[in-house]
């Protein structure tokens, strides 16, 4: 896909140059690059993933929030947004947006701070520890103002009009995006939207009526917890101390999905002493709920197997599968000498 982006002077020398290149020369020349550029300040990402793009119509943008606040479009994300081809810079794209908003033809549309935001990528790392470039996320609208501004005085070449297509649709997208966001502020809804989330995602896995019950904790779940507590096991009884029910909300139901295990005791039936006359497993959907409860029982199980104790097991599920809705804790030795496995 060509941009419309003439290499010239030493860019077209340096092209020239790294083709006499051997691969391994190359690959040489390309490590020394990337050391070089990531030896300055890399910023922390605090919110956002790879999994949870921004998106405009059927485009998707990885977008992140750095430690500093400032919000940030991923490089990649955000050239491809524009339809643009990443080129051969460093970083599938590098420095192609700043060789883009320099060009004299968007020159008389594009200020000097956007050239001077396109021509530095903010470095930062991700929430999964990826390097990766960005820029912050008001230069995507600033450049899609500058491209329909060129393109409506007529001084786009042919070749770049697919761009300007897509920075019309783009446009669009913030428009509707952005008179939500106005709606919401204006309303007050916006501090309700994460309360309203909550409710949707709870109404998917837990049901407004009770399911027939079925034994769905195996006995096995029951004959490790007895070996990691330091308890005798009697296949023979049902019988199990009473802070085992404790024990399973922890490692169970608060690993599903925050706010599901409140939601459980909540909608549970009890009698006029307080106890539950059902089970949790009853209150939940067939088909998110239950499902996601045997999943997590699997790996639960198969993390009881393998631990010599449970503190050992402790630290897997916590490393693993932490509770939902909390703050991870980092992986700490247990102290076994501390808990005689009686009671909390």
């Amino acid at each position: 896909m060509d941009d419309g982006i003439e290499h010239k002077g030493k860019a077209k020398g340096g092209a020239a140059r790294m083709a006499l290149l051997t691969t391994e020369q190359r690959k040489a020349q390309a490590k020394k690059g990337a050391a070089a550029r990531w030896s300055g300040e890399v910023k922390q990402a605090t919110h956002g993933s790879e999994d949870h793009p921004l998106r405009i119509g059927n485009i998707d943008i990885a977008c992140y929030v750095l430690d500093d606040g400032r919000r940030v479009l991923q490089q990649s994300g955000l050239i491809g947004a524009l339809n643009m081809s990443h080129g051969g810079s460093y970083s599938k794209g590098g420095d192609r947006l700043a060789k883009f908003t320099a060009q004299g033809r968007l020159k008389p549309f594009v200020s000097s701070e956007l050239i001077d935001r396109t021509a530095e990528p903010i470095r930062f790392r991700t929430t999964s520890g990826s390097l990766a470039y960005g820029y912050e996320a008001t230069v995507l609208a600033d450049i899609c103002e500058a491209v329909l501004a060129a393109r409506s005085a007529g001084v786009l070449q042919k070749q770049q009009e697919h761009i300007a297509r897509q920075a019309e649709i783009l446009v669009r997208g913030f428009a509707r995006i952005g008179i939500i966001a106005l709606v919401d502020e204006a309303t007050g809804y916006q501090r309700d939207r994460a309360k309203d989330a909550l409710a949707r995602l709870l109404e998917a896995w837990v049901a407004k009526e009770l399911q027939t019950w079925v034994q769905t904790f195996p006995p096995e779940f029951y004959e490790h917890m007895f070996r990691l507590r330091g308890l005798d096991f009697s296949p023979e009884s049902v019988r199990r101390p009473q802070y085992f029910g404790h024990l399973t909300n922890d490692i169970v139901y608060k690993r599903l999905e925050a706010g599901v295990l409140k939601e459980l005791k909540r909608v549970t039936p009890r009698n006029s002493l307080g106890r539950p006359t059902a089970r949790y497993t009853q209150s939940l959907t067939k088909n998110i709920g239950y499902p996601k409860l045997k999943e997590h029982l699997g790996a639960v199980v198969a993390f009881m197997r393998i631990s010599k104790s449970w503190g050992e097991f402790m630290n897997l599920l916590d490393e693993h599968y932490p509770r939902k809705g909390e703050t991870p804790m980092l992986p700490m030795d247990y102290d076994q000498e501390k808990d005689d496995g009686k009671g909390l």
